[in-house]
Parts: C-alpha cells; structure tokens; sequence
C-alpha cells in the first residue's frame, strides 16, 4: 500500500464527508493505494456515525473510537500503529489542511528518500493571539531540539517514512514534538515544506491557550529522556557532585578563615553567624539528594524492560 492518511478528530462530523471525497479524489488522480483511518478521540457529536456510514461507502476509510477523549497525541499513536502505507500523511479533520499537498509530500519521502516531512503553513489564518505565541514556541523548540530547519513544529500535516511512525511513541502533549522524536530515535533526514493552510470551514477550535505552557513542559521532559533516558545518574550525579563540592568548599573555607583569625589573633566572628554558611550546608545536603535521586533512578532504570531496547535498522 503506497499511503496510509492518519485523521484524529473530536467533534468534527461536519467536515469528515469533505475531508474524505477530498483525499479520494486525489488519492484516485494519481493513482494511489491507500487507506484513510480516522481516530475518533471521544467525540459526542455524531462523528463516529458519519464514519460508518463512510467505511460503508469505502472500506479504505477506517475507523477507531475511544471510549472518551485522551487527546491528539493518543489518537496520532494508535492510528500510527494500526497505518499499513508505506508512507504515513497525518492531517487535522477541520479541512484547513490540504489533501492537495499529498503527491508532494509523497514524492520527497519516496524520491528524496527524507524521514520526516513536516509542513509549514507559512501564512497563516490566525489571530495574532495564536500565532505570537506558536513562533516563540517553535523558537524554543528548534534552539533546545537542534532541528533548526524546522519553522513550523506542530503543522498537522506532516509526512513519515513508514518505519518513523513505528519507532516513536506519541503521548501527552507529544504530538508537538514528534520531529524531535524522530530525531532521537536515530531518524535524521527530516525537511519542511510550505503549505497552505485554510480558514476553518466548520466548528471550533479545541485548543486552549493551556497547551502552550503544557507543550513546554512536555518539551523539557522529550530533552530529558532523550538526552539521559537510559542514564539519569550522568545527569542527576553530576548535578549533586558540583553541588555538594561547592557547599564541602565554601565550608571548608569559611573554617579555614576563623581558624585563620583566632592564630593571628584577630577578632572573628562564628561559622554559624555567617549566612554564607547556610548556604553552603543546603548546597551540600541538595548535592546529596540528587546525587540519591540519580542513584534510585538508576536503579529504576536497569530493571526496565526497555532498557536495552534499541532501533536496529538493518541485519544481514
């Protein structure tokens, strides 16, 4: 099978008769092989409804419901695992997406022989409440991930080589950042294509200012695991060894200077008066806890059953 078209929706029964007609029209101009599977998230407005009545029409539309609402992220994995295509177009359901963006991004995956396509909607129709805060997000993201080819991080178009989709998991606030998963995962040929993006035909929007400071959060933690995921004592260890030396010096030094003073008979003043001193103790005992804290993780970590888990590309 050429493509296989990943659609999460949530309450988007009006847009899912368009969005279908839409992809087969392309799909069958350009003679393609595909399946279209559209993952309810939850929805209570008669979508899943308008999707048997689709998968009735054409098996090549398929269906997944959740019982409630777990989000984008958790819609994009499990339609990830159920795609067949060797080549995997995600796409939003409120048709400011373009089917017509398909062939392309097909060709650059399949020719060009990239991983990862993400789309850029490089002018955009949304109010500056939006886009001000999703240009300094996409800032961050490229300064913290390395991916500096990328302006658009969380486009709902994308393309993947079938063995990307795979290989990462998507949860939480993920969906985001699944270029930076790609690129942890050892999938490196990642490229960005400007396209167009539509005004909202139907509906309303279902994301919250909230996802801003949940994407960074998420961010942070796809930085950690990637970077120490397999391991956290490099990380937390060398944070308590600096932390605690620095207190054991300031310490040391501040004894060394009284000591100093009562030799030289010199007025001075107690250790404990000095509010250096209590700095320098909650450094030490802070130095320790995370030194524990790197140790316990460590213990966690190498009873995982992932631990030596790796992505083997190729075994002859």
């Amino acid at each position: 099978m050429d493509i296989s078209v990943v659609v999460p929706l949530y309450n988007e029964a009006e847009s899912l008769p368009e969005l279908v007609a839409w992809n087969r029209r392309v799909m069958e101009q350009h003679r393609f092989s595909y399946e279209i599977i559209l993952v309810d998230d939850g929805s209570y407005d008669g979508s899943w409804e308008v999707i048997e009545q689709l998968h009735t029409e054409d098996p090549r539309v398929r269906g997944i419901k959740f019982r409630r609402n777990y989000g984008k992220s958790a819609a994009l994995n499990v339609g990830f695992a159920a795609a067949k295509g060797d080549v995997v177009i995600t796409m939003d359901a409120d048709l400011q997406d373009s089917p017509d963006e398909i062939p392309a991004l097909y060709r650059r995956i399949t020719e060009e022989k990239f991983d990862l396509i993400s789309g850029w909607k490089k002018k955009r129709h949304d109010p500056l409440s939006k886009t001000i805060p999703t240009k300094l997000f996409n800032a961050a993201t490229r300064s913290m991930s390395g991916i500096h080819n990328l302006h658009d991080f969380n486009c709902g178009l994308k393309a993947y080589r079938r063995d990307v989709v795979k290989c990462v998991e998507v949860y939480g606030e993920m969906h985001r950042y699944i270029p930076v998963l790609a690129k942890w995962a050892g999938f490196r040929k990642i490229g960005e294509q400007v396209v167009e993006h539509r005004p909202r035909k139907y509906g309303t929007t279902k994301f919250g200012m909230s996802r801003f400071i949940n994407g960074f959060l998420d961010l942070l933690s796809i930085f950690f695991v990637g970077k120490f995921g397999k391991r956290p004592m490099h990380f937390f260890g060398s944070l308590g060894v600096l932390s605690f030396f620095a207190g054991l010096v300031i310490a040391i030094w501040l004894i060394a200077e009284k000591l100093i003073d009562i030799a030289n008979n010199v007025k001075y003043r107690n250790v404990t008066d000095q509010p250096l001193f209590f700095i320098a103790l909650v450094a030490i005992v802070v130095g320790f806890q995370l030194f524990l804290t790197g140790f316990v993780a460590e213990l966690v970590s190498r009873n995982s059953s992932e631990r030596n888990s790796y992505n083997v590309e190729k075994e002859i």
